[in-house]
């Protein structure tokens, strides 16, 4: 009993910093817990991409498909309050103008987005819009749905494979993100890869072919290693912006891999 509400307490705990979500003030807050909490990563997302995947099916019901997915976006970035939106146009500005390490490291730390990362954020988001219309229209609403589920939860996986694999770099003590994105334990991250998994069977039962869904979490590992290559060779590590930006294009990543063999 005890274990299954610490593991609860954890799970709310990734909750509570990785969404806008409210929790109860039982919950508390250290960061011993949300270093421990990062193992949930991939279950927060399943629940932004089951919220997201509602909000889809019920506006698709009274609205031109377009607008449905839209909403969905829209609601899956209020849920998180742009927590990796924010992270991307961080990294896209830094890696962009930053020709060192220390520059790009300031760069990232600034709070003022510049052109890098305005283009970036605008080209992901427009092609995550376009991929799940297409995923809508050629194939089935159930299908989009299940894959906003399993887009989420495998994204947050890539992102948890880094903290398992690499350092993080930034030296400041005061970063906000810190304790969640600490080295992670194998341990931790098999409870992550297993609750990606599950979302990829759901993608399955909902009809999706098995081989589209392996052409579409090879395309997230492929982009996550393309992406670990070039942290490790630009900054020797990651920061909370470099796990934002693996998350949203490793989900962008997934929904181009199953549409283009679905």
């Amino acid at each position: 009993m005890q274990t299954m509400l610490r593991e609860l307490r954890l799970f709310l705990t990734a909750v509570q910093f990785f969404t806008r979500l409210p929790v109860p003030a039982w919950v508390g807050h250290s960061a011993q817990q949300l270093e421990q909490a990062a193992r949930y990563l991939p279950l927060v997302g399943a629940a932004v991409g089951v919220i997201a995947a509602a909000l889809l099916w019920l506006s698709a019901q009274v609205l031109p498909l377009s607008l449905a997915v839209g909403l969905s976006m829209v609601g899956g970035i209020l849920v998180t309050g742009a927590f990796h939106e924010d992270g991307l146009s961080d990294f896209a500005d830094g890696m962009g103008g930053g020709h060192t390490k220390e520059k790009a490291l300031a760069i990232m730390k600034d709070s003022r987005v510049g052109a890098y990362g305005v283009i970036a954020l605008v080209l992901v988001l427009l092609l995550k819009f376009e991929a799940l219309v297409a995923l809508c229209r050629e194939h089935s609403l159930v299908i989009a749905a299940a894959a906003l589920i399993a887009a989420h939860a495998v994204s947050r996986l890539m992102a948890a494979s880094i903290m398992l694999t690499q350092h993080y770099v930034r030296e400041d003590d005061r970063a906000r993100a810190k304790p969640a994105i600490q080295q992670l334990s194998h341990f931790s991250f098999a409870i992550a890869l297993l609750t990606a998994i599950a979302t990829l069977v759901i993608l399955f039962a909902a009809g999706a072919k098995v081989t589209a869904i392996f052409a579409a979490a090879a395309a997230a590992i492929l982009m996550r290693a393309y992406l670990a290559w070039r942290l490790k060779k630009r900054l020797g590590g990651y920061t909370g912006d470099c796990l934002g930006a693996v998350q949203q294009l490793s989900e962008l990543a997934f929904y181009l891999g199953l549409l283009a063999a679905i």
